[in-house]
């Protein structure tokens, strides 16, 4: 999937942060790395490619669809089918075991069809992450690492087009680290999908296409991002 911004400007309220994009291009299949110091944008960003928040001017554009513009539950529908987001807080459902958490964009969208072949994915997925034993374990009964991997696994399992990761691997031992990040590029290169990663670890960097280093986009340091 192509994402492209023109002119974005975004801002957060009256907290003093303030985003600006003149122009922004990832192409279709492209790995690309978001660094740079918190508070600069890089997760703010990520939330605008996912259509979750949609700036104050400018436009946000996946393919010919302009995501910004379109209505929120056209945009929720949309992000649902073609976005895996791994969020750095895991945004994990407490009540649902790791199956059900995995399988959760599946009871959210009806455009995705849960059949044999999802559910022979899944029993996959898990093996890869090192999950197979946890599959009908409630959420608090996991380490930080295991929901780490849960989340890592609801993204991938649709096998959506564009992959947002906003520190996957800063839950992770070194040993998982490796096993995860070989993973997510093992998957984007078997579904030809675009993978935009957020990190601070500079030893992954050079696996990427292309790495962006928010410091030009002069962001204020702020919590959002």
């Amino acid at each position: 999937m192509q994402m492209e911004i023109r002119s974005v400007e975004f801002a957060y309220g009256d907290g003093g942060f303030h985003l600006s994009i003149p122009e922004l291009k990832i192409h279709s299949g492209e790995h690309i790395a978001f660094v740079g110091p918190s508070g600069s944008g890089k997760t703010t960003l990520l939330r605008l490619l996912a259509g979750i928040v949609t700036p104050q001017s400018g436009t946000v554009s996946a393919g010919d669809i302009e995501i910004s513009r379109i209505p929120d539950a056209v945009r929720r529908a949309f992000r649902i089918s073609n976005v895996g987001f791994v969020f750095q807080d895991f945004r994990l459902i407490d009540y649902l075991d790791v199956r059900e958490n995995m399988l959760l964009p599946y009871r959210l969208n009806t455009t995705l069809s849960l059949g044999t072949n999802v559910e022979n994915r899944l029993t996959k997925l898990a093996a890869a992450l090192l999950l197979t034993d946890n599959l009908t374990s409630p959420i608090d009964e996991l380490s930080q690492g295991e929901q780490q991997r849960t989340a890592i696994g609801r993204a991938l399992l649709p096998k959506p087009s564009l992959i947002l990761a906003d520190e996957p691997t800063g839950n992770l031992d070194p040993a998982s680290k490796t096993r995860i990040v070989d993973l997510l590029f093992e998957q984007v290169r078997e579904n030809e999908c675009t993978l935009v990663m957020v990190t601070h670890d500079h030893s992954l960097l050079e696996r990427f296409d292309r790495v962006i280093d928010f410091t030009q986009f002069h962001a204020p340091e702020t919590a959002h991002a």
